[in-house]
């Protein structure tokens, strides 16, 4: 799809996520075992036939260059388009709205300027989905639309928490995009936007050369300020969205995944999300192990019990333990008769035997990586 282009705003930071993006950024956080959630938006493009792709990195970008590296894996290894790496310029705002600041690409123009794509795909990093942006693209041309907005509809109001949402007519072009959700009107099926849009490539460049004087400028900001003088349009999605600004929303999706019917759109459709290559061997199942309604990654030693949980690469859980409700990153140690439940245990961490770990479902103990407990 050589006339569209993808941006991914990874320079962003959240101060919800306790120690888990103390080191590493949003878009680096492990997921399911063996992603990243660059992962999801890298694939969604790859898949939509999008094979130029800029990656806006924040400050501490290491996570994200060992694990991208030149583009390979997601075939971005390219003489003509490819992966780009372009340096942030203003670290997110923690705690704030923005999702897409433009001082980001102020020093980045020539991405945008040197390309003669006429459409940019954007999309923010904190969200698994598995989407073929495609139909949004026809939609977007037909409408002859300067921006085209990606939604979803929800009737519960958890959903529509810290999104923006969007006031429509019949012909689906946005009237208002609100903040939040009035409270006092009935919650029915609401539209919000999912941070994801299409704009036309000299429309967005027009809009950076005029907000970029203005530090905490953000594009939603931007095209709200001017919607009535551009066209804008916001085309449906029903596929599934995983949002992740918080300890609670990654705990509740990464045991998503452990539903059919989520595990089924994301890793079993005929779009592939693909990630960092490891050729590690098997998993080693022990004499005594009892595993239930879990996701277990390749390289892992399991001699205990595990139950609803993610394990990823390199876990070794010994004989007696018991993992329920737990998501346990790369190559965590889980000693002997020790107890786990509703627990997130951060790379290498340890668990010495005998210990218990108890966490609340809708507060989960978080380890922070390389502790030992």
């Amino acid at each position: 799809m050589n006339r569209v282009i993808g941006l991914i705003f990874g320079n962003t930071r959240s101060d919800l996520l306790q120690g888990l993006t103390q080191d590493r950024p949003i878009v680096a956080l492990p997921f399911g075992g063996k992603y990243r959630l660059l992962d999801f938006a890298l694939s969604s493009f790859i898949n939509s036939g999008i094979r130029t792709v800029g990656l806006i990195t924040p400050q501490n970008y290491r996570p994200v260059l060992d694990h991208t590296g030149a583009g390979k894996d997601w075939y971005l290894d390219r003489k003509s388009g490819g992966l780009f790496i372009l340096p942030g310029v203003i670290h997110g705002l923690s705690g704030g709205h923005s999702r897409f600041l433009m001082q980001n690409m102020t020093s980045n123009l020539e991405f945008l300027e040197k390309d003669s794509a006429e459409n940019v795909v954007i999309t923010y990093c904190n969200q698994v989905y598995n989407i073929d942006y495609q139909e949004a693209l026809d939609f977007h041309e037909l409408k002859k639309a300067d921006v085209t907005l990606i939604y979803k509809e929800s009737e519960q109001e958890e959903d529509l928490q810290r999104r923006l949402l969007l006031s429509l007519n019949v012909e689906h072009k946005v009237n208002t995009i609100a903040q939040n959700w009035d409270q006092e009107e009935p919650l029915s099926e609401v539209p919000y936007f999912v941070d994801m849009l299409i704009i036309r490539r000299e429309l967005f460049i027009e809009l950076i050369e005029r907000y970029k004087s203005i530090e905490t400028a953000d594009l939603i900001d931007a095209i709200r300020e001017n919607i009535d003088q551009i066209e804008v349009y916001a085309h449906p999605t029903k596929a599934y969205i995983g949002r992740i600004n918080s300890i609670e929303d990654y705990f509740r999706c990464n045991m998503d995944l452990l539903k059919p019917e989520v595990s089924q759109e994301l890793f079993q459709s005929k779009n592939q999300i693909y990630t960092k290559v490891r050729d590690n061997p098997p998993s080693l199942y022990c004499s005594t192990p009892k595993v239930r309604n879990s996701l277990l990654s390749c390289d892992c030693t399991l001699d205990g019990e595990v139950e609803h949980s993610i394990i990823s690469r390199g876990v070794i859980i010994k004989p007696g333990a018991k993992v329920k409700n737990c998501i346990l990153m790369q190559k965590c140690i889980i000693g002997e008769n020790a107890v786990l439940e509703n627990v997130i245990l951060d790379k290498f961490v340890e668990v010495k035997e005998g210990n218990v770990l108890v966490g609340r479902r809708e507060s989960p103990l978080v380890i922070s990586k390389k502790s030992i407990v």
